[in-house]
């Protein structure tokens, strides 16, 4: 920005991280303009989907931060309409519940004593003989959990969700993932009297048991910022897809929109901050990007995402919030009951409205089967599971996400590192922020807090770097030598063949 240049932010993207970024903005009374690709929703992966007075999230998405600034700027947005909920998930494995966090009488139940044994001995017999240096995440559960437990509570649904075996993803991520987590902290809490971390540091996001929710689900945070900026005289452009990104070499210098109709408008600005997929944003550059920057940009790729709600005859369907679904005979994922998130996610409290989630990659056989196929499957695992008839299911609805989850190869973090360096060097006024505007799996809390930084940065002029953010939302202002840049492995890597 030139000396004495009123600041003018261009935001892309109207999820957590630019309307994070555009409500800090607005406290700095700084302008901005906000383009939104989707025709008339904001939230992005954390918006709520309404069907016939039926709401429902694009996945689940509790409110708990470690990073109290978090929370806070949660509680200032939408005050009395945040919830406390109590937590109540459960993994279904083979025809039975186990509590999820592990609680010690449930698991040796469902296990049964024989079987029991077994897992305690596979433990044992991994703590006294470990895989020596574990590259893959099968290896490092193995190592922490022992074999049978690591078959039962890991190893199916990981590779529902990456579509990748468990041989082939890193330990990087196991052991960032589950870092704070082991078997004797499961027991320690399951068995042991709790006793009240003295700060949010130490909890293990993990085992929380309660947490907050939008009463009427996570969109209605974002809602209400967009309302916000509505009133501030920058109203989300909704149906603005990114066409180019125009830049002199040194500096952007406008960003050109297309409409669904076809209509191009441009928007300059002083500042741009970009929370779309990078590699969207790359190959909109005009003019391109070098080649190899270009490059690595194409060679990352993404997981996405799948949620069928279906709308039951039934006031009660199962108590949980969520259900994980290791068993390996259905497709389906992760199973969300939204009244149990909030009562006023349904209209009629007679009924019941489960999001089943369907991972896969955008093309394949799962992505391209039409909507009717898709509710019929859900309805059909939901049966086979034993939670309810399908002459039980009224309604039902289809949501695509595509682009979900960042999914990497072995040399991801070179690719991004080649496009960081790239942007930092000859772009300095275009700021990363969010899950795919940084490419890193993470959760709505982290994403926030990437965009208040990037935001501070802007108006302030702070030099904060949003990639110390760590996966606890937590800004590091310092690395210590030798110590992994936190910006690294958020999630799976996969790892070369054996």
């Amino acid at each position: 920005m030139a000396e004495g240049e009123r600041p003018h932010v261009v935001i892309m993207g109207a999820g957590p991280a630019g309307l994070t970024a555009a409500y800090e903005l607005y406290k700095h009374d700084v302008p901005v303009t906000i383009l939104e690709k989707d025709p008339d929703q904001v939230g992005g992966l954390a918006r709520t989907v309404e069907h016939k007075g039926y709401r429902f999230d694009i996945g689940g998405h509790r409110f708990f931060s470690k990073n109290q600034e978090v929370e806070d700027l949660w509680t200032e947005i939408l005050g009395d309409e945040m919830l406390n909920r109590g937590r109540l998930s459960r993994i279904y494995y083979r025809g039975r519940f186990f509590a999820y966090p592990i609680k010690a009488a449930n698991a040796l139940w469902n296990l049964g004593p024989l079987e029991a044994t077994r897992c305690v001995a596979s433990y044992a017999w991994a703590r006294l003989r470990p895989v020596k240096n574990p590259k893959s995440l099968e290896d490092w559960v193995r190592n922490q959990f022992g074999w049978r437990l690591f078959t039962i509570f890991f190893k199916t649904y990981t590779e529902k969700v990456w579509g990748i075996s468990t041989r082939e993803l890193s330990a990087d991520w196991a052991a960032q993932r589950i870092k704070s987590l082991d078997l004797w902290l499961v027991l320690r809490s399951a068995l042991l009297p709790r006793r009240r971390p003295s700060n949010r540091g130490e909890v293990v996001t993990t085992l929380i048991d309660k947490f907050r929710y939008p009463r009427l689900g996570p969109g209605q945070m974002w809602e209400r910022v967009a309302e916000i900026s509505r009133k501030k005289g920058s109203p989300v452009l909704f149906g603005r897809s990114i066409d180019r990104v125009k830049h002199d070499g040194e500096r952007v210098r406008s960003i050109v929109s297309r409409s669904a109709t076809g209509i191009l408008e441009e928007y300059a600005g002083t500042d741009f901050v970009s929370s779309i997929p990078i590699r969207e944003l790359i190959g909109r550059l005009e003019p391109p990007a070098p080649e190899p920057v270009r490059r690595a940009a194409e060679s990352l790729s993404y997981r996405d995402f799948i949620s069928i709600a279906l709308m039951i005859d039934r006031a009660d369907v199962f108590p949980d919030n969520w259900i994980y679904i290791h068993d390996p005979s259905v497709r389906v994922g992760r199973i969300q009951n939204f009244k149990n998130w909030s009562p006023d996610m349904v209209p009629d409290q007679t009924k019941t409205c489960l999001g089943l989630e369907y991972f896969c990659f955008e093309g394949d056989g799962l992505w391209t089967s039409d909507d009717a196929a898709l509710v019929e499957l859900a309805k059909k695992e939901l049966a086979q599971l034993g939670i309810c008839s399908p002459e039980q299911v009224f309604d039902g609805v289809v949501v695509r996400q595509q682009k979900a989850y960042p999914v990497y190869d072995d040399a991801y973090q070179s690719h991004v590192d080649v496009i960081r360096n790239y942007l930092k060097n000859y772009l300095p006024n275009l700021h990363l922020a969010g899950r795919n505007g940084m490419h890193k799996y993470n959760n709505q809390d982290h994403s926030m807090m990437t965009a208040l930084l990037v935001a501070r940065n802007i108006a302030a002029g702070t030099a904060f770097d949003p990639w110390r953010v760590n996966a606890d939302a937590v800004y590091h202002e310092d690395i210590r030598v030798g110590e992994r840049d936190l910006s690294g492995r958020q999630v799976p890597e996969k790892i070369a063949a054996r």
